[in-house]
């Protein structure tokens, strides 16, 4: 039950009691203690291409060595100057992992939990003997269902283990008060990406991939012994294509307003007529718990129950059957391994191998025990300098945002006061948590790989069941300290940067301020700015969906908007899928907001002084190169497509460029006129926050 539904992470993705203190004055990073030392440009200059000028191309110029001699690595869809901090890290972290399981340990603790979890999954002769026995009383389980009303038990019982259902329970926060835990229920239940993987019939790319899905299926449920495999197979995907057909897209998911939908267990019946609701919320851990639930898609469940009606039993059993042997086919034999890589990694991403299976054992680790792992690589990994560097990073970042709310034209100051104290209540969070997850009741056994994967998810599963009717968590982390991404989360007003992310390219401790503040500044401005955005901007500073606009400002707000969406939605990153400019509005509004909101911090923390020129760049180049420089990618097109259908963000390939042409000191910094290819009018440049 790992919730980021309303987390907008920053690569694709809360105040603690008191409120965030006020940023002070102007803070400046600190650079190496060799005060003889020639400061670093922090730009790798190895990369740029000089024969792409930056006023045409400042991705081409800044990276375009980097394009022309990077491959994408055979066990990746794509490759990133995030993904070269991942692998980093990734070889930082199996150090860790391998060295507690070569160790014995006399005692249980986090050390013991790490070795055997990882020794369980490295022993693959094991797993070899074994086939699907470890699935065999989950199997046995669904061959039980004898009525429809069983259904809803399996439901509950096979969301606490890991398995995909047609729908899913969240714990989180109530939406309009967020001072409680409550429950809510979303769509799910679908194999492939996105609906319109099962309803585009005029779509080669998509239809494609529908066909190798059943095909899929058949084949790994013949190999579990499902003498009816091809004819399985086929009910399955019909059945999630009806699923599909009710599903709402994800545009209509970003609306936070229209996915609050608050319905008294009592009312559940009329909302799904013939749905054994009771022995739902048995299954689920959550029947007494809660007096109404938040239906985030209620014409999704009415219809799921008709579907559930008119679809024969066996059908269902089927369909249970699959996905449980789907959800753990990464954790059994190499036949299955092999076979869900061969569909979701190559056919749907185009990754031609699997990744070793040390990268894979130290990911289930992360995913496992993560806060077990974290703990050990902040202490070996994460100085205390580099948080002490990102606070002044953030305190500049909050004050230029500050002063940017109270420069703009075209917000009342009714609504610039209220934004104000949204600001002020910013909750940021640096590196690590406060408090780390205890996870000494989940057992682990160095010989189960899938029951520790199945005791895993359900202790995730009922550590969230038991926030309900408890004081909010307001120190909770929702990425371990190790991974390489950033987010806000509205209801709590908190933006949160771990350890990991706070490396080259993004961070260099070594370089000149204005690289970091272009590339980690801007994804500091990236997380701020969500606060502000369509979703972000309707939640008030303590968390609550609620409208602290007035009319008017929302008209200008939305006029902005909609020439975002335009302009994004005329990018087409592979020929015939266009990006969708209103599924990634909310992306691209905090990708263009933070990078100007960095550069107004960035010349913040000049104080006054004009920057240095090193390797011949001024302080503004080296902003816009260190964002370029911090954006790079190399995706393969099938992970594109996959992206552009389902993912709220830009693809990163084009998300340097895209930001930069609306923000005009990127115009003085390169002199960039008409005629040139990143020139646009200034009448047609979107500047929001």
């Amino acid at each position: 039950m790992k919730r980021l539904l309303l987390i907008s992470l920053c690569f694709g993705v809360l105040a603690v009691g008191a409120h965030a203190a006020e940023p002070p004055g102007a803070q400046t990073l600190a650079r190496p203690t060799d005060a003889s030392a020639p400061l670093r440009s922090g730009i790798d200059m190895g990369q740029i291409e000089p024969k792409v000028r930056p006023q045409d191309d400042l991705s081409g110029y800044v990276n375009g060595k980097w394009f022309a001699t990077t491959e994408i690595p055979p066990d990746k869809p794509a490759y990133s100057a995030g993904s070269k901090i991942y692998d980093d890290t990734q070889v930082q972290l199996r150090g860790i992992v391998e060295k507690e399981s070569a160790q014995a340990h006399p005692k249980p603790g986090a050390p013991q939990r790490i070795g055997d979890l990882y020794r369980s999954f490295m022993d693959e002769a094991r797993l070899e003997t074994l086939g699907t026995k470890p699935l065999a009383a989950e199997f046995a389980r669904i061959d039980a269902i004898k009525s429809k009303r069983d259904v809803a038990a399996t439901i509950g019982h096979l969301a606490r283990i890991g398995v995909n259902a047609p729908f899913a329970a969240q714990v989180h926060q109530d939406n309009k008060d967020s001072t409680r835990y409550i429950v809510d229920l979303g769509q799910a239940g679908l194999g492939l990406p996105d609906r319109d993987y099962y309803l585009l019939d005029d779509d080669a790319k998509l239809s494609a991939a529908r066909a190798k899905y059943r095909t899929h299926v058949d084949q790994m449920m013949t190999m579990a012994g499902d003498s009816d495999a091809t004819r399985d197979a086929s009910a399955i995907v019909a059945l999630e294509t009806e699923l599909a057909k009710v599903q709402w897209t994800k545009v209509e998911l970003r609306d936070p307003i229209k996915a609050y939908n608050k319905v008294g267990l009592d009312k559940l019946g009329a909302l799904a007529p013939g749905y054994d609701w009771k022995r739902y919320l048995d299954s689920a851990g959550v029947e007494g718990k809660v007096t109404y639930l938040i239906v985030g898609q209620p014409s999704y469940i009415t219809a799921f129950a008709k579907i559930l009606d008119q679809t024969p039993l066996p059908v269902w059993k089927a369909y249970f059957r699959w996905h449980l042997l789907s959800a753990f086919a990464p954790y059994l034999s190499k036949p299955y391994v092999d076979a869900n890589f061969a569909f979701f990694g190559t056919a749907l991403n185009g990754t031609p191998e699997i990744r070793p299976r040390w990268k894979r054992g130290v990911q289930l680790v992360d995913d496992s025990i993560g806060e077990d792992l974290g703990r050990v690589y902040v202490e070996q990994y994460f100085p205390p300098e580099s948080k002490a560097r990102m606070d002044a990073l953030v305190a500049n970042l909050l004050a230029a945002y500050r002063q940017s709310i109270g420069d703009l034209d075209w917000m009342s100051s009714t609504t610039k006061a209220k934004a104000l104290d949204k600001l002020a209540k910013f909750m940021p969070k640096i590196g690590y948590p406060k408090k780390w997850r205890d996870y000494s009741t989940l057992r682990i056994v160095p010989t189960d790989l899938v029951g520790n994967v199945m005791r895993a998810n359900e202790f995730e599963y009922r550590r969230n069941i038991a926030k309900l009717g408890k004081p909010i968590d307001r120190g909770e982390w929702f990425l371990t300290p190790q991974t390489v991404n950033a987010y806000y989360n509205p209801e709590l007003n908190e933006i949160v940067f771990p350890a990991a992310i706070l490396q080259p390219p993004l961070f260099d401790a070594q370089a000149d301020d204005a690289v970091n503040y272009g590339a980690i500044g801007a994804v500091i401005g990236h997380e701020i700015s969500h606060g502000f955005d369509d979703q972000g901007s309707q939640y008030d500073g303590d968390g609550n969906l609620h409208d602290w606009w007035t009319a008017e400002d929302h008209d200008k707000f939305t006029a902005k908007t909609k020439a975002l969406v335009q302009q994004y939605s005329a990018y087409e990153p592979v020929a015939g899928y266009h990006v969708n400019g209103e599924l990634t509005l909310g992306e691209n509004i905090a990708d263009n907001s933070g990078l100007a909101i960095a550069y107004k911090a960035y010349r913040i923390s000049l104080g006054g002084k004009e920057a240095p020129v090193i390797d011949g760049l001024t302080g503004d180049q080296r902003f816009f190169m260190g964002s370029s420089q911090g954006w790079r990618t190399k995706m393969r097109d099938d992970y594109t497509v996959r992206l552009i259908k389902s993912d709220p963000h830009s693809p990163n390939t084009l998300r340097s460029n895209a930001a930069v042409i609306n923000q005009d000191s990127f115009y003085r910094a390169f002199d960039v006129k008409p005629g040139d290819k990143m020139y646009l009018p200034p009448e047609k440049r979107v500047t929001i926050w």
